[in-house]
C-alpha cells in the first residue's frame, strides 16, 4: 500500500498490529506510549512525532522506504526478484497516455 496521508499510515499500522495479534495496549506498552496515542495514530493523527512512529514500525517489524514520486523501477518499490504488478500496469498506462 502506498502511504500518502496520515490516515494511510494509521491503516498500515493497525493492519500490521492485528496481523501480529497484538491489541492496542500491548503495542503501546512495547513502544513506550499510551494506548490512547496508538488509538490516535491508527485514526491518522496528523502531528504524531516521527521518532515515535519509527519506533512503532520497528516494534511491528516494519521498515519505511521512500522514493521520489513519479520515479519508477522495480528495485525502487520491491525487493530484488519481486515485481509489483500494480506498478508495472500503472507504468504501462502512463506510457500509453492513459490516466
Amino acid at each position: 500500500m502506498q502511504v500518502r496521508t496520515d490516515a494511510d499510515l494509521g491503516i498500515v499500522i493497525r493492519d500490521r498490529r492485528k496481523q501480529l495479534g497484538l491489541d492496542q495496549g500491548t503495542l503501546a506498552s512495547r513502544v513506550g506510549v499510551s494506548r490512547q496515542w496508538i488509538v490516535e495514530v491508527e485514526k491518522g493523527k496528523p502531528r504524531a512525532e516521527v521518532g515515535l512512529i519509527l519506533r512503532v514500525l520497528r516494534v511491528l517489524d516494519m521498515e519505511l522506504n521512500a522514493r521520489v514520486a513519479g520515479s519508477w523501477s522495480p528495485e525502487a518499490i520491491s525487493p530484488p526478484g519481486i515485481i509489483d504488478i500494480d506498478a508495472v500496469i500503472d507504468r504501462a498506462r502512463e506510457d500509453r497516455g492513459e490516466s
